[in-house]
């Protein structure tokens, strides 16, 4: 389960000012990710930085960290392969990143996991103080030697000099694409306890793009627009439509994807021939796992 509004932009108010202010007193704010990332592509990546330069220009606020939680198997999505794969895609497009990492407790619960739950559990280890500063990234082999993909391994590099922590507990908030946001309007998709939660108390970074008017769902959304001072827009001005869709489409039309994913990842899908007519097929004709779940309540 991705306006006029500037880079810098609103969450359908004023403008943030770039004013300088002291470490101390910013509230520090991890972005969460969740999703198939399936397979991950330079858009997903993309999104992170979008939604960092919107947050550290606010003027109290300081975006410290990103996590990338892929979803589990059992959310039955058609055409998900399995998450031994879309982690180790994943780390693998995040070799390199200082503040971006891969989560994996999502990916090995037995049962799907709602998103407020992911949130929560996120939140809950920064307030028990057993999350990393700065993150620490995952350290890999070379792409297509075995490993064992959830395994959480320490990088040996040498960190960045650390800037002044400020204080308090960091504050975990989802980002999103605004079809993630509009997907809220899917019939048993979501509980609407579960949005209300989300919004009311993690909030969103909802990062828009040419052809969406996420401004107009909140506006139709009584719950959305009751927390909206808590629902980020950033817009994105350098349009970019890539979509793990229409790369596992090329893949399966024998088309390059170099480009569109990371290099690492093109390499780890070609020497696993991850997708195929076979692979899309995965989960055909099963009942996605919220839909399941929700219809039944």
């Amino acid at each position: 389960m991705n306006s006029s509004i500037d880079l810098r932009g609103s969450h359908l108010g004023p403008q943030p000012q770039l004013l300088p202010m002291d470490a101390s007193k910013k509230t520090e704010v991890v972005l969460l990710a969740c999703g198939s990332f399936n397979p991950i592509t330079n858009m997903h990546l993309r999104l992170f930085e979008l939604a960092k330069d919107y947050m550290n220009a606010t003027e109290n606020i300081q975006c410290f960290k990103g996590i990338i939680s892929p979803v589990g198997d059992a959310y039955k999505k058609k055409g998900l392969i399995p998450a031994h794969h879309r982690i180790i895609m994943a780390e693998l497009a995040t070799k390199n990143s200082h503040w971006v990492e891969v989560d994996t407790w999502e990916s090995l619960q037995k049962e799907w996991v709602e998103t407020v739950k992911v949130l929560r559990h996120h939140q809950e280890k920064l307030a028990t103080g057993s999350c990393s500063y700065p993150p620490s990234s995952p350290a890999l082999e070379r792409p297509g030697r075995k490993r064992k993909w959830a395994d959480q391994k320490q990088d040996s590099s040498p960190q960045k000099p650390q800037e002044p922590k400020p204080t308090g507990v960091p504050k975990v908030k989802l980002l999103c694409g605004a079809d993630f946001l509009e997907s809220f309007s899917v019939p048993n998709l979501w509980k609407m306890e579960d949005i209300t939660q989300i919004v009311a108390n993690f909030g969103l970074i909802c990062i828009t793009r040419t052809g969406t008017d996420p401004q107009k769902f909140i506006y139709e959304s009584d719950v959305l627009w009751k927390h909206r001072s808590n629902i980020h827009l950033v817009k994105e001005w350098i349009t970019n439509d890539i979509s793990s869709t229409n790369i596992r489409r090329a893949l399966r039309r024998g088309q390059s994807i170099r480009y569109l994913v990371p290099d690492l990842v093109q390499e780890y899908i070609q020497e696993h021939d991850l997708y195929n007519s076979e692979s899309e097929d995965r989960n055909a004709g099963v009942v996605l796992a919220p839909l399941q779940r929700n219809a039944a309540e």
